[in-house]
Parts: C-alpha cells; sequence; structure tokens
C-alpha cells in the first residue's frame, strides 16, 4: 500500500494478531487509498471475525468504510457474551481441534467436526451451508469471505479452549446428550440392544447404557466417567443458566 496514513489503535485483546510496532499503542498504516476499513484491518493481521466495533474519529463505522488521511482508528473486540444472529448456535471444528469438538459434544453443544484436513474452501462452504460458527487457529481461514460466522481459538490447551468458547458464546448446555464421536443424538438402550458392543466385563458390571441415533455407538459409566463428570460439572457451574 503506497497512500494515504491513519493511526490505528488496537484494544489490548486484539495485539497479539498484529506486528509489534503497532502493539505500542496508535502507530501509523498506509492505506491505498481505495480499500475498506475492514481490509486494512485484516491487512495489520486481525481476523475480522476478533472485531467488534470500528470507531474512526470518535464515531462508529462499519468495515465499509475508506479511510482519509490523518484518521484516528480504534479497533474494538467483539463483545461477550457474543450473539450471533440468524440461526440456531452450533459449530463447526477444523481438524487441529478434536478434544474441544468432544467436550463441546459431552456439554450437549451442536459440533461439527472434521477429522481429516478438508482444505479451507471445504470449510469455509461447509460453515456457510449449515450456518455454523466456524472455531478455528488458522487466521487464513476465519479471513475466508465465504465464511457464515468465525471465532479464533486463542489456547493450545483443551482445558482453556472450551471456557474461552463458552465465556464467549454462552450456548445452551445439555450433557450426556450427544454422540461425542459423530454429534449425533443419544437415547437411552437396554443391554441387549448394545450387548454387540460390550466386552465380558462389561457386560457384567453396567446395567444403564445410552446409544447414539446416527452412528449407534453404545455409551456407559466406564473407567473415564469421573474424568467427564468433572469436565461437566466446571463447565455448568459456571455457565449454565
Amino acid at each position: 500500500m503506497n497512500g494515504p496514513e491513519i493511526h490505528v489503535e488496537f484494544a489490548p485483546d486484539l495485539t497479539l494478531f498484529v506486528p509489534t510496532p503497532l502493539r505500542r499503542g496508535a502507530g501509523p498504516v498506509t492505506t491505498d487509498g481505495v480499500s475498506s476499513l475492514g481490509h486494512v484491518v485484516e491487512s495489520t493481521g486481525v481476523p475480522l471475525t476478533e472485531v467488534g466495533t470500528l470507531w474512526v474519529n470518535g464515531r462508529e463505522v462499519p468495515a465499509s468504510y475508506v479511510p482519509e488521511a490523518g484518521d484516528r482508528v480504534q479497533v474494538r473486540p467483539v463483545e461477550r457474551p457474543q450473539h450471533v444472529p440468524g440461526a440456531p448456535l452450533r459449530f463447526l471444528l477444523d481438524v487441529h481441534l478434536g478434544t474441544l469438538a468432544r467436550r463441546l459434544r459431552l456439554l450437549g453443544v451442536d459440533t461439527a467436526y472434521e477429522s481429516t484436513d478438508i482444505g479451507d474452501p471445504a470449510l469455509a462452504s461447509r460453515s456457510a451451508a449449515e450456518q455454523r460458527v466456524m472455531l478455528s487457529r488458522d487466521r487464513g481461514l476465519l479471513r475466508r469471505r465465504e465464511l457464515w460466522a468465525g471465532a479464533y481459538v486463542y489456547s493450545t490447551s483443551p482445558e482453556a479452549q472450551l471456557r474461552d468458547i463458552l465465556e464467549r458464546f454462552r450456548p445452551p448446555l445439555h450433557p450426556w446428550t450427544r454422540c461425542t464421536a459423530c454429534n449425533g443424538l443419544l437415547k437411552a438402550a437396554t443391554k441387549e440392544e448394545v450387548a454387540d458392543q460390550l466386552h465380558g466385563g462389561t457386560h457384567r458390571s453396567y446395567d444403564v447404557f445410552a446409544q447414539c441415533q446416527t452412528c449407534g455407538r453404545a455409551y456407559w459409566k466406564g473407567a473415564h466417567h469421573e474424568q467427564l463428570v468433572a469436565i461437566v460439572e466446571r463447565a455448568l457451574a459456571e455457565f449454565a443458566g
């Protein structure tokens, strides 16, 4: 870019996306005189999915605003909890977020997940077709125009990822209602209905089962149940209601 120079101040939550010189306050950014402010902000490294509002010289402007020389810009983060209009709140996660996908499903949150890398265009198209919020740590993916909605996953820790998404979007929680493998809904099942999935010890020791209505996977309170209960109880204590 080689045109009007503007001054851009990023909210502290957004400075991790921008080059070091811009992290120290209102830094100069050179524009081309024709690109929108949204494009200019993204060119600094900040996905628009993480931007709540844009302010120029003390007034809020749309992302389509074309900045002029000397403009003083404030880039503010999304408000939390973030409201996503237009469809029931549901998510799509890329191949790198398998643990987060399973934990969201454990809490009954509608969560689609691609266990193989199908590529950014296909993920963005699925987000649009199914009206799902795309969750990813891939900034390039989150900048794709065809996305219906998206959000950057800030942490690499599954525990922190889950808390961040629950705090940001406040989805309704309905634990133990979804299959952690395929996202299908669970129903109560008899031992006879799932007998082909039970080994000797399990068959003898357990009498209460659930089964996925989509893939048929059986569930019971096995060896890791206490760990799952702890995840559910923490989430409900902080984010239910």
